[in-house]
């Protein structure tokens, strides 16, 4: 019995209407960049899928994204997780870009949230002294920071940024009250 890996895009069972995201499998995870294939082999349909998720035609902007992905999914000692990969890849499908623009945005946001674990990982004791702790912490706040700036800057992009505001005056008088809000009445019988 052999497991292979299914790439197929038929729906999750507990989320209908969507498919599981596209993977990567790397050659080499040791090489200064590792060269990425379909897990299962079906390489059209897999570029396919890439080009979908990135929200492109353009065969150079998904090699460039997967560069850029490589970039943040490598480890100090220049090991790069396939799995950080694919999970960055996943939150990229899941953002659903629309276009170039959009993947770049999700794609820095996908980069900023590894590059906080991977700092925040690294606060433990065993990574040297005390203040090299509170740098790994003050460092992955700001990228936090950072990824909710990202995500501020993707739903303004996608709304147009538009707020909408309704003022109401309302004046009390001496002794009286106001209730501030929806208010219903309900009579009891």
């Amino acid at each position: 019995m052999t497991h292979k890996t299914n790439n197929s895009p038929t729906p999750v069972a507990d989320q209908p209407g969507r498919c599981p995201p596209v993977r990567v499998k790397l050659w080499r995870a040791d090489a200064f960049v590792a060269q990425t294939h379909p897990p299962d082999g079906d390489r059209k349909n897999w570029w396919n899928r890439l080009n979908a998720a990135l929200g492109t035609v353009s065969s150079d902007f998904v090699n460039a994204s997967l560069l850029q992905i490589q970039a943040a999914a490598r480890s100090p000692f220049g090991i790069i997780s396939q799995t950080a990969m694919n999970a960055a890849l996943a939150m990229v499908a899941a953002a659903a870009p629309k276009d170039e623009i959009e993947a770049a945005l999700v794609i820095q946001m996908a980069c900023t949230h590894t590059a906080a674990m991977a700092l925040l990982a690294k606060m433990d004791a065993g990574f040297g002294s005390e203040r090299r702790i509170v740098a790994f912490g003050s460092t992955a706040a700001r990228l936090m920071k950072a990824y909710a700036m990202q995500m501020e800057a993707l739903r303004r992009s996608r709304n147009g940024g538009h707020q909408y505001v309704h003022v109401e005056h309302i004046h009390v008088n001496n002794g009286g009250q106001a209730i501030v809000g929806n208010v219903s009445r309900q009579d009891k019988m």
